[in-house]
Parts: C-alpha cells; structure tokens; sequence
C-alpha cells in the first residue's frame, strides 16, 4: 500500500492510495486487506482516490470462496459494500482471468480500467455457481435482461464485450497513464459530495420518478444552502429533512 501524489506543482493537487489486491489470498485475508484500505482513505479525507490494482487469480478458479463460514461470508460482503460507501473515489485495475473476489472489487468500483486480457468469469464454488453479491452489481449495472443472459449462461466475458456492455471504463495497455489520467479529471468535490452523487446514480437505475424526485429535490436543495452559507457543508439531518419536506 503506498500514497501517490498526482500534480504536486499544480493547483488541482490530488492524492491516491494505491493497494495492490492478491486475489489468490483467502477470503478472511482478502477481507482484512480491503478493511485495511478503507481505513486508511477514511483517515485521510484529502484522499482522491483508492487504486485497486487486482492481481492474481484463485488456484482453481472453481473453488470461491472455498470451505468458509456464513460469518465470514458475510464479513467479505460487509468489507465491499464499505469500498463502495469510500469518500474517495475507488478504481479498480484488472488483467488476465477475473472472476471471485477480483470479480466483486471490479464490479464495486467507481471506475474500472482493464487490459486487453481481460475475460470476466463467474464464481463458482466446487463446481457450483455461487450466490454472492456479483450477481445483485451485475443487474444494477447491465440491467436485468443482460445480467440474466450473462448469469444463467455462466459464459465468460471477452473484454470487448465487457466495454460495450459497460463493465469497464477503459481498455489499455498502460494501465499506470490511464489510472494517473483518471484521477487528474476527477471532479468529485467533498466526500459527502459524492456520496449523493452514487446515491442518486443507483436511485435512477431502480426507483421510479416520483421516488427518485424527493432525493434529486434533498441534494438541489444541498446546493442552494451551499451557495447561500459560502460553502459551509449542509448536515445529514438537513438533508433528511428536505427530502421529508419533499
């Protein structure tokens, strides 16, 4: 795990946590190194950005996660769903065969670069499909109909179909230039800033309009106190309360 300073000399400086991810590693590991990262972002909110670079691969790509427990099961999932709540943007880098654990990081990120290698494959645990959260990111990214072709079919994903489906942001050969790139053009503002941001994002891809209205109303509202207190950040509960008002 290392920071990395991007346009030191610049007026946009930023800065970005760059954790390496060994996939092979077992699920209990694998789940103290994401808690470990998430720590580390949460104790420096100057961060920009968390770079997931995601290596390696399961021995047998057939046994994820392995003989666990439910606890741990569930602590896994906890420790993703905290990588998607980061007040830094989270990017995930990815090669080769990506399916287990390598799947669920790509899928929970913001944005997510791929080498041309890449081919995304879905767990499976002793021969048998496992249930994970994939599946839940899967339909919120491609929709149900994709996400069904993809699942019940259990074919893997090239990584031109990947782009075209969405999957990725970006295909490159250099992935260090296009992380660098990336995170030079982020325009994310405050942490809270982008916690609305997915928030309404998500929202759209499920909630009907009148649902999704009280939300977009809360965070417009967000806004104008901004403009009105010269930037002084409005509070969870001023929030809760527009979007009541709503």
């Amino acid at each position: 795990m290392r920071n990395t300073m991007l346009d030191p000399a610049g007026p946009n400086e930023k800065t970005a946590i760059e954790v390496h991810v060994d996939c092979a590693r077992s699920l209990v590991e694998l789940t103290a190194v994401v808690n470990s990262a998430c720590a580390r972002v949460e104790s420096a909110p100057e961060t920009a950005a968390l770079v997931l670079g995601l290596v390696g691969a399961p021995a047998d790509r057939e046994t994820w996660p392995g003989p666990v427990t439910i606890q741990e099961v569930n602590r896994w999932e906890r420790a993703v769903r905290r990588l998607e709540r980061l007040t830094a943007v989270n990017i995930a880098v990815a090669s080769g065969t990506c399916g287990g654990p390598a799947l669920d990081l790509l899928l929970a990120a913001d944005f997510r670069i791929a080498t041309p290698d890449l081919v995304l494959v879905l767990p499976r645990n002793e021969g048998r499909f496992w249930p994970g959260m994939s599946v839940y990111r899967l339909v919120q990214h491609l929709g149900l109909p994709r996400a069904r072709r993809m699942v019940l079919s259990g074919a893997e994903v090239p990584v031109a179909l990947q782009k075209e489906l969405g999957l990725i942001d970006e295909e490159c050969l250099d992935t260090g230039v296009a992380v660098r790139d990336m995170i030079l053009m982020l325009d994310v503002g405050s942490g809270q800033e982008l916690a609305i941001r997915r928030q309404l994002l998500l929202e759209a891809a499920s909630a009907d309009y009148d649902e999704a209205l009280g939300a977009h109303l809360a965070a417009c509202d967000r806004e104008l106190r901004l403009l009105r207190t010269g930037g002084e950040t409005a509070s969870a509960a001023d929030l809760t309360a527009s979007a009541a008002r709503s």
